[in-house]
């Protein structure tokens, strides 16, 4: 039920290109996330990749760090707060984590963080999703 299997990683340079040119974004500090619904059956419902800037986080061990705890973040949360709200009509949902923030943070902001963004990504994407 916890898990962060490799299907639920967006690894496909293809679809990571797409997400990039074509998708929607918000940012919600520390965190700028990309989001796209493409057409393609899949056995999850969303595919997400973690970025950390190398340019503010020079050092492997700090980035690798802030990835685990954004990581972790997400597989505790994703099921309650992240796939319970996702439409099932609209397809596989590329989704992109960008950690923007100047320092690093413990665990419980991070996740603080990301469940607030979960409901601003609720609030901002789904409605204006079933107007059209």
């Amino acid at each position: 039920m916890y898990t962060f299997k490799k299907e639920e990683r967006l690894c496909s340079r293809r679809y990571l290109d797409l997400l990039f040119k074509n998708g929607s974004s918000f940012l919600l500090y520390p965190f700028r996330i990309s989001y796209l619904f493409v057409d393609e059956a899949s056995s999850v419902q969303a595919q997400v990749v973690i970025n950390v800037p190398k340019k503010r986080y020079k050092r492997a061990v700090d980035r690798n760090l802030l990835k685990r705890r954004i990581r972790e973040a997400y597989r505790l949360n994703k099921k309650e707060s992240f796939y319970t709200q996702l439409p099932t009509d609209k397809g596989l949902l590329l989704f992109s984590i960008q950690f923007v923030g100047k320092e690093k943070y413990e665990f419980t902001f991070i996740e603080k963080k990301l469940l607030a963004t979960f409901k601003r990504f609720k609030t901002l994407v789904l409605p204006n999703e079933a107007d059209q």
